[in-house]
């Protein structure tokens, strides 16, 4: 890319939000010059703003440090100094809604971290390595808002990370049934040991609207774009449920799938080992390669030593055996959830939206 295009962060002092800031540290496509978040953060210098909460193991951007904060609502100045926005705002679902889709009226396109916009049929939400093709129903999009370049795209939750990329590769096997148990982070709530100290030594098995999301968005992913809209799929049946443990970072998934055909652990693993997508290869600065990685040490994946593989971009997958008679195969399944399951992800897309010629600069 010959010229950075110019991005912005909303809801850039939340949790997802530093993650963006980071991520866009010496970014060679994308130059971060505007951060915005709820008014009580305006007008301050981004590093006051994010003064003793700020997550990362790594510091402040040193890009980012000087900036003013905007108002994540002040759409009109903040799309004067951009050319699209991420988002990761923490609001109610309708006001994040309205807010999405004022930004692209605005001839600002905006990919989300959010799920206000998942299930609206002309918004993509995208895995980049297996739905790219949804891209093009942002034309439909584009019509029934009347913008010329504005648009939302989203990124799928972050539980479904560790498993649907590992699912993809083996549809072609004749995917009948998942039964998934993911075992969360708590920064996918936004926390950490200091702020939620009652995490530690503690399990909770429940995540409000989790489970849900891990059964439905996927189905999504796998849909069949028809006329101007995604029509979600209706297979595989997916039940899952969630479980939030005392990990700072990483989703863990133990995956029971079947088949309608016979299959061999060879031919599974060989297919997860061959898989790549569009972001491998066009290159797209963020793609992980390998995109899955298969360990066969049955202690792998482990979460703190394996979901940063592909720099938190990659999905690290381990211990396949044959189930014992309810299931076919069982497996285990790893992402980093701020990274490929958020903000990354978001990234990623923004790559391969910005190489598709879907974000130019103004």
């Amino acid at each position: 890319m010959e010229k950075k295009l110019k991005v912005g962060v909303l809801g850039a002092t939340g949790m997802v939000g530093q993650r963006f800031v980071s991520l866009m540290a010496g970014h060679p496509w994308f130059e971060l010059v505007s951060v915005a978040a709820s008014p009580s953060s305006a007008g301050k210098p981004y590093a006051e703003a994010v003064a003793g909460r700020w997550t990362l193991g790594t510091p402040i951007p040193e890009a980012a440090k000087k900036l003013v904060v905007g108002d994540a609502s002040d759409i009109k100045r903040v799309s004067g100094e951009v050319d699209f926005v991420f988002c990761a705002v923490d609001m109610a679902k309708d006001v994040t809604a309205r807010l999405e889709e004022d930004y692209a009226r605005a001839e600002t396109p905006l990919i989300s971290n959010n799920s206000a916009h998942r299930w609206t049929p002309d918004v993509p939400m995208m895995i980049p390595e297996i739905n790219d093709a949804h891209s093009v129903v942002i034309e439909a999009q584009r019509r029934r808002l009347g913008t010329k370049r504005g648009f939302v795209a989203v990124k799928p939750n972050c539980s479904i990370q560790s498993y649907v990329p590992a699912l993809h590769p083996l549809k072609h096997l004749g995917l009948t049934k998942v039964a998934v148990c993911t075992y969360q982070a708590i920064s996918g709530a936004g926390k950490t040991f200091e702020s939620w100290p009652e995490m530690v030594d503690n399990v909770i098995p429940f995540i409000k609207g989790e489970e849900e999301k891990s059964e439905q968005e996927p189905l999504k992913i796998w849909g069949s774009l028809v006329d101007g809209k995604i029509v979600t799929a209706t297979s595989p049946a997916i039940t899952a449920q969630c479980i939030r443990v005392p990990v700072s970072d990483g989703h863990l998934a133990a995956v029971f799938v079947s088949f309608e055909k016979k299959t061999n652990k060879e031919e599974i693993v060989a297919a997860w080992r061959a898989y790549s997508g569009k972001p491998q290869s066009k290159k797209l600065p963020s793609a992980p390669s390998p995109f899955l990685t298969y360990f066969e040490d049955d202690t792998r994946p482990q979460t703190k030593l394996d979901r940063d593989a592909g720099n938190g971009q990659g999905v690290t997958l381990g211990r396949l055996r044959a189930d014992t008679g309810v299931f076919d195969w069982r497996f285990i399944g790893l992402s980093h959830n701020t990274v490929r399951g958020a903000a990354g992800g978001a990234v990623l897309t923004a790559e391969l939206l910005a190489a598709d010629g879907w974000l130019t600069a103004k």
